[in-house]
């Protein structure tokens, strides 16, 4: 495997314009397929086998309208008061008849039927149960139960929304992305002292991470594709993709720095040796 490896350096040393515009093109025709066919991710987590999956199912068949995504409202009242008091206990009917109102939602439940009122009578939550998962919840459902626990509010309760409706959907990708490799960036440059090499290092990761993503999402219309995993492929491929690049920089900067032409490797070390390379002491301690 060495050997291979070392003739397959060499090759793409000899042939560096080639091998680059390869990958630029594969990177390209991957792009046009995720922007022609689309796929879409699966945001549904299961796990088949496993007893809480079996009671999930069970739960689905036996009733539907409380097996998917769920929202709550919690109800506090100003200090002093209570939650069961007259004026904010009528505030409270009226946001759940509110809530009933909105699109796909198979339950709302009562803070008073349930029982979720502390025992000081100062907080309530009012339950809101999808019979669909999380990644079906539209967004329009959920801006009604947005505006009517504001209408609460500003009836004189303090409200707060939450729920797995809430929880993280498809892929993200914001500005701590973008710091995280900014960061990086700076690092290399103080690490090599040079802005040429620490490019060197960081394009090469960005690029096989782009590879990697846009092939990734052209196999989304034919296979199942959950979105944690293209979150999981963006944070592992740049650090390991870094890692890497980083490594085999800087022991090529030490060879060059000792006379060594770029496309050879040490004469101390054969190309059955090039194998074992970092993963046994030289005589330099590298």
């Amino acid at each position: 495997m060495a050997v291979l490896l070392h003739r397959l350096g060499r090759s793409a040393y000899r042939r560096r314009k080639l091998v680059l515009g390869i990958w630029l093109f594969v990177l390209a025709a991957l792009i046009a397929c995720v922007s022609i066919f689309s796929g879409k991710l699966d945001d549904r987590f299961s796990v088949p086998g496993t007893e809480s999956q079996r009671a999930l199912d069970s739960l689905s068949k036996t009733l539907p309208e409380a097996s998917g995504a769920s929202a709550q409202i919690v109800f506090t009242a100003p200090r002093g008061h209570q939650v069961t008091e007259a004026p904010y206990s009528a505030v409270i009917a009226r946001t759940v008849a509110q809530a009933k109102k909105a699109p796909q939602v198979g339950e709302v439940v009562d803070p008073s039927a349930s029982g979720a009122v502390s025992a000081d009578r100062t907080t309530a939550i009012l339950q809101v149960q999808y019979p669909e998962q999380n990644a079906q919840v539209h967004t329009s459902s959920v801006d009604v139960i947005e505006n009517a626990a504001k209408a609460a509010e500003q009836d004189g309760l303090k409200t707060s929304v939450g729920g797995s409706v809430y929880s993280s959907k498809g892929v993200h990708v914001g500005p701590s992305e973008i710091i995280g490799i900014a960061v990086a960036l700076l690092v290399l440059v103080v690490t090599f002292g040079s802005l040429l090499a620490a490019g060197m290092a960081l394009l090469p990761a960005l690029i096989g991470v782009a590879v990697g993503l846009t092939g990734l999402l052209a196999l989304a219309p034919a296979v199942s594709i959950s979105s944690t995993a293209v979150t999981l492929a963006l944070m592992l491929g740049l650090a390991v993709g870094i890692d890497y690049v980083l490594f085999i920089l800087s022991r090529h900067r030490q060879q060059l720095a000792r006379g060594t032409e770029p496309m050879e490797v040490p004469a101390s070390q054969t190309p059955a040796q090039v194998g074992r390379v970092g993963l046994e002491p030289t005589a330099d301690g590298l």
